[in-house]
């Protein structure tokens, strides 16, 4: 939303060429960009996999979404120093580091597609990629998925109101399930219901039924098999307030799912220095201690919603 995302301002100031797989030297990691998950609208929808030297096993998803706008930008920035926006879109690739097998998700974007669609589009992206879980070297009941402001809402929308796919779909992938294992949101907001309809001038992805309000609201769907949570929120977010994440927290603590939230003071909406260098560990962290070995995801057992079914 405003200085709505690091991967949104650069998305606007980033030009460059990509190659189908782009690495950076014999230790470096390796992207592949623009695997297409989807279809709509007469165009593609796409996402890019950053891949570890060393896989463990898991895949994060990472919503490249800003106020619901979702741009492409040169794969090489996530990877490369020497490419335009590094800097800001270096921390996407972090979990790579650590083995994880990262995909940048990107949603039919903002202004033409409204938030339903956006949350449809990831829902798909998950089910694809779990389909594909062998391709892509993942083990598909460990999917984590991350993401700030719009991302932050997509993440949580994934973690809350998952299902296990349409038995009867002729399509493949929406028979899968979409559920995933963890989920980390930066400064979601998280009850659409009071953001339907307004600014739209900023946000026309906001300009959607507000009957659909409730079906896409993260804080009217936890359960107590809701997978293990991560929020983070700065303290003087003037756009998304804290509350929404203290909401959130309280929904998440009722329903007894593994939760946490860090209040990084004097942030505001969007981390930069210390504060994005802070988010981005305890971001590892939560993945690292839900997500890396199997079975690692607290009491959540197979039969839950937060498994691959």
């Amino acid at each position: 939303m405003k200085r709505l995302s690091i991967a949104l301002v650069v998305c606007l100031i980033c030009i460059g060429v990509t190659r189908p797989t782009t690495a950076l030297g014999e230790s470096a990691l390796k992207i592949t960009p623009d695997v297409v998950y989807g279809h709509k609208a007469g165009m593609a929808l796409t996402f890019d996999v950053i891949h570890p030297k060393k896989p463990n096993g898991a895949g994060i998803l990472m919503m490249m979404s800003g106020g619901w706008f979702s741009m492409w930008v040169p794969p090489a920035s996530f990877i490369d120093p020497k490419a335009p926006g590094y800097e800001l879109l270096k921390h996407f690739a972090e979990p790579a580091e650590r083995g994880y097998t990262v995909f940048i998700v990107r949603h039919g974007s903002a202004p033409q597609f409204k938030v339903p669609e956006a949350v449809a589009d990831v829902r798909r992206a998950v089910r694809f990629i779990r389909l594909n879980a062998a391709k892509f070297g993942i083990d598909p009941n460990r999917i984590g998925v991350c993401g700030g402001s719009a991302g932050g809402h997509l993440s949580l929308m994934l973690g809350t109101a998952g299902d296990d796919g349409e038995k009867d779909a002729k399509d493949p992938v929406d028979r899968t399930s979409d559920r995933v294992q963890a989920v980390v949101a930066y400064f979601p907001p998280v009850d659409m219901r009071e953001w339907v309809g307004k600014m739209t001038d900023r946000f026309p992805a906001l300009a959607f039924d507000p009957k659909l309000s409730e079906s896409i609201s993260p804080l009217l769907h936890v359960s107590p098999d809701d997978p293990p949570t991560l929020l983070i929120h700065g303290d003087k977010d003037t756009l998304v307030k804290l509350d929404n994440s203290e909401r959130m927290m309280a929904a998440f603590k009722r329903e007894k799912v593994l939760c946490d939230l860090i209040v990084m003071k004097g942030a505001g909406h969007g981390f930069s220095g210390k504060a994005a260098d802070d988010a981005s560990q305890a971001l590892i962290a939560w993945f690292d201690k839900y997500l890396a070995r199997p079975g690692s995801n607290g009491e959540h057992k197979p039969d839950q919603k937060n498994a691959a079914r």
